[in-house]
This record gives C-alpha cells, structure tokens and sequence, in this order.
C-alpha cells in the first residue's frame, strides 16, 4: 500500500483537516514543523559519492551531509503534503535526486552499516511520501529506489545475515535494528515484498540482538520489559525504542502487527525505558554477551529526551485503549515533538525524524 511506511494518505487527511481547523496539539507540531531550518525552502542540500561514517584512517567523516539531508528530505515532504504547496515538494525531489545521482557507497569503520541502517530508513520514507507527487519523474523515482537498492539494501542485509564477522551477540541492538527498519522501509518503497518479509521475519525470530526476543529480553510482572541496552547507557536504549517504534508502525501500515507481536512486548520494553528515564526506580537483572557482563543499570544520559512517544502512545493507549502510563508521561513531557536539529546539532539528534505529535495524534 503506498504511501505506505511511517504515514499513510489516511493519516495525511487527518492533519491536514485539524491543522486547517487550528485544533491543538495538532496546530502546536505543525509549529515546530515550520519553525525547523530543515522545512525551509532555502535548504542547500550536500549529496556526496561516498558517505563516510567512523574512521577509516583515510577519509573524514562527512556523514552529517546525510543525515542532515535526510531530515530535510522528510520535513519537505511533510510540509507539502499538509500545505499543498508544490513548492516544498520540489525542494524535497531536487535533494532525492542529487543523492540518488551522487552516492554510491558507504564507508567508514563498522560505523557504516548504522548509516546505512539509520539513513536508509529516512530516505526511503521521504520518498514514500513524495512518489505520487507528479513532479517527481518516473525516471528519477526508478533511480532513486536502484539507489536504495544497491546502496543501502546490500548492506542492510548484509550485516543481518553476516554481522561484520563478529560474534552473533557482538553488535548492540541498535545496529540491528536500524537495518531490520532501513529493509522493511525499502521492501517497501520499491515494491519488493520478498524484502519487506525478510525484515519481517528477522524482527520476529532473528538471531542476531535486534530481534524482539533479544532486545526486550527480561520480562517482569507489572508490564515492564528490560532492553538490551538498559546497562550500557540510556541514549542507546533511547534510540532502541525510537526504532522499534518505528518499525512497527510501518509494518502496521502494510498490515502486519509487530505492535502487539508476542503480547505487546514492545510496550513493555518501551514502558520500561520511560520508567527508567522518568526517574523511577525499575528492577534489573545482570546482563551478559560475548563481550560484556553489565551487573546494574547504567545511568548515563538519563532522561534522554527524543522525539519519540507519541507514535507509540497513540497506538497502544489512544488506538487500542491500553494502559501505558509512563509512556503516557514522557510524551505529556515531550509534546510538541519536533524533528531533526532540534534535539542537537550531532547524529543523536537526528536518528529519529520526530514530529509525532502532528502526525501520530489521533484525537
């Protein structure tokens, strides 16, 4: 189904509806859609032939260009498809075009495959959302997704299927999962179902620490569930739940439930972290891999704010009539949710593309 990925033309009416009427919160996201340099018309977008991410002690790191052009390309197609205005989206195809005429590889360190994770599934829900808009030719559309396909696909499955020859419990979920979200967003965006159900498929019984068992892999009474990452620091953890988020909701726009796959354990794992990062004490068991053994949960960058629970919120609490009350107060905290570039000028502040409460709020 297209548009098909983070939004569907559903959703798209919704907005476009209560931002017309002025209804808040809706009015309140729109806000800091507009406010956001990335939305702005005069964006200069930087493609590059290589993307390099962590050193390869030759080239500098230029990966920024991505990821800022990344939030650009979303925040564009966003902004046309609730204004109308054409303008923003010919602003948002010409930065597609440029890179899908641009890049042809990554690089970097192991670094890499997070970018082709993390950047793969921005790009292709930009151009989910723009590939019926009339100004973007068949022939660029055809090799925008050829981009995605031998750029970013080949390394998604790559390193599901091979781990950059590590160990299997090596890589922390957050890899994993960054490239389970970039595979379904381009099974998607190309029409290639085999793809979409491979990223499917590893979500659910993957080997590898993104899959559900594996990154939410302690449950205790109460409807709370220990991520994988909990002892390492609270951003990562942050970001598992950012992706996990963002996985379902695409597999849920094409039919899947991977929300409420194994008895909603992803809300367990998701009301775990916003307990955590609330201040609230949570129970903890050691957690040990091939590589580290983590006695106590991690303090580090607790309180984590992201742009990231208003999806989650309104699918389990407002859509299914669940009870979720620390995700519930974290996204009370957050609301309005802005996009990349307003959480940070570095890749942790755009690993998420945001704006939820405009587009997530249901009612």
């Amino acid at each position: 189904m297209h548009p098909g990925l983070l939004h569907t033309e559903r959703d798209f009416d919704r907005v476009r509806s209560r931002v017309a009427a002025g209804d808040q919160p809706w009015t309140q996201g729109w806000q800091r859609l507009i406010a956001n340099r990335h939305a702005a018309l005069d964006w200069k977008s930087n493609p590059q032939s290589t993307v390099y991410r962590g050193s390869d002690h030759v080239h500098r790191e230029n990966y920024a260009a991505l990821f800022n052009d990344a939030a650009a390309a979303y925040a564009l197609a966003l902004r046309w498809k609730i204004s109308g205005d054409d303008a923003y989206a010919d602003a948002a195809v010409t930065l597609l075009n440029g890179w899908s005429a641009s890049l042809s590889s990554i690089g970097g360190s192991s670094d890499r495959f997070l970018a082709a994770g993390i950047y793969g599934y921005q790009m292709a829900n930009a151009a989910e959302i723009l590939r019926t808009y009339r100004g973007w030719l068949p022939k660029d559309f055809h090799r925008f997704q050829s981009m995605m396909l031998n750029v970013f696909y080949t390394m998604n499955h790559d390193f599901l299927t091979r781990h950059n020859g590590a160990k299997i419990d090596h890589y922390w979920a957050n890899w994993d999962l960054a490239n389970i979200a970039s595979m379904l967003a381009i099974g998607v965006v190309t029409d290639r179902r085999d793809i979409y159900e491979e990223a499917v498929q590893y979500f659910r019984h993957g080997a590898g620490n993104g899959s559900i068992e594996h990154v939410i892999w302690k449950l205790y009474p109460g409807g709370l569930g220990q991520v994988q990452e909990s002892g390492r620091d609270q951003g990562h953890t942050m970001l598992d739940i950012a992706l996990l988020g963002g996985i379902c909701q695409m597999a849920w726009n094409q039919g899947a439930d991977l929300f409420g796959y194994e008895a909603n354990r992803v809300l367990e794992g998701a009301e775990y972290a916003a307990k955590y990062n609330l201040g609230l004490d949570v129970p903890y068991t050691q957690y040990t891999n091939s590589d580290v053994t983590q006695s106590e949960i991690a303090a580090g960058s607790r309180g984590d704010v992201r742009p990231i629970w208003e999806l989650l919120y309104n699918h389990y609490v407002v859509l299914k009539g669940m009870k979720a009350p620390y995700v519930q107060e974290f996204t009370r905290r957050v609301r309005p949710e802005g996009g990349g570039g307003d959480y940070g000028p570095n890749s942790g502040g755009f690993d998420q593309l945001g704006y939820g409460t405009l587009m997530y709020t249901l009612k």
